[in-house]
């Protein structure tokens, strides 16, 4: 077995762990932007190396405006991971996406209030990275394979969007982002997957639905009893799912998420910020040396 990390797993809420791992170890990881949520723990899952991080905290500490998402996806890259799997909770806005149900989105409305930090370039290096297809398109058909695989009642395609928190939404807005198109709504997927990409990370998330929001006459507004009680269900299909996606990725793979840099660096490079530059090694060793 390859000592090279698989995939990585950020849970979301209800999911802090995965309790099938062999061989762990705990990892405390300092970044060049402060601690990630919690520590990162690797172990073996389907004869494969595999690193878990809880996006907030151990014990659910962290609001989602104050999670570290460029701590978590940096120190990930650190630990050499390519590929990530965000799994999430999610609100539908579709009748037809039911509590219960899973989603694999395709697409991503970035509606958080621009207080999380959301890039790695700034203090004298900028990068404009391509975004039109925020997830990766080949991770994300191997993770609704996967899916399929255990039974899960599973739907691919849709467009997340993800909203500042932490509280839920009012009426009028769920209702809003149904007029638009919407098709699922959470907290934690932006600024999450465009940070994935300026990593040069695969991104991709395994959605699975709680409730209908808020704007559904018939049901009940959105609790965290309700959103706990659907996850916990979820719980065993989410961690099969991953055993078998694990089975099936290939060791060998490249795909335009692991080249999303190449062409997105605008600051020509004699005018680089040393101390960014050195900061950001680990993003941009592959292209500049040092």
């Amino acid at each position: 077995m390859s000592d090279e990390i698989s995939l990585g797993v950020i849970g979301g809420s209800g999911l802090y762990q995965i309790e099938s791992l062999s061989s762990v170890k705990t990892h405390e990881i300092d970044t060049p932007f402060g601690k990630p949520s919690s520590p990162i723990v690797t172990g073996q899952l389907a004869g494969k190396q595999v690193a878990f991080l809880a996006r907030h905290g151990l014990g659910h500490v962290l609001s989602p405006s104050e999670v570290n998402y460029r701590a978590n996806i940096f120190a990930l890259k650190s630990l050499g991971v390519r590929r990530i799997l965000s799994i999430s909770a999610c609100g539908s806005l579709r009748e037809e996406l039911k509590p219960g149900h899973i989603v694999v989105p395709d697409q991503l409305f970035d509606f958080t209030r621009g207080t999380r930090k959301r890039s790695f370039f700034e203090d004298g290096i900028v990068a404009h990275i391509g975004t039109a297809d925020p997830f990766c398109e080949e991770l994300s058909n191997e993770v609704y394979q996967a899916l399929h695989e255990v039974g899960a009642i599973v739907h691919k395609g849709g467009t997340f969007i993800a909203i500042e928190g932490p509280r839920f939404s009012t009426r009028a807005e769920s209702n809003v982002f149904r007029s638009l198109g919407m098709s699922i709504i959470g907290m934690t997927a932006a600024p999450e997957a465009f940070l994935a990409r300026e990593a040069e990370i695969s991104y991709a998330v395994m959605a699975h639905v709680t409730d209908y929001d808020v704007w559904h006459v018939n049901e009940e507004p959105v609790t965290v009893e309700m959103v706990v009680s659907t996850l916990n269900q979820n719980t065993q299909t989410a961690q099969k799912a991953v055993e078998v996606l694990l089975a099936h990725l290939p060791d060998e793979f490249d795909c335009p998420c692991q080249h999303a840099l190449e062409t997105a660096i605008i600051t020509h490079p004699e005018k680089f910020n040393p101390l960014t530059k050195s900061r950001l090694n680990l993003l941009l060793g592959k292209y500049f040396k040092q």
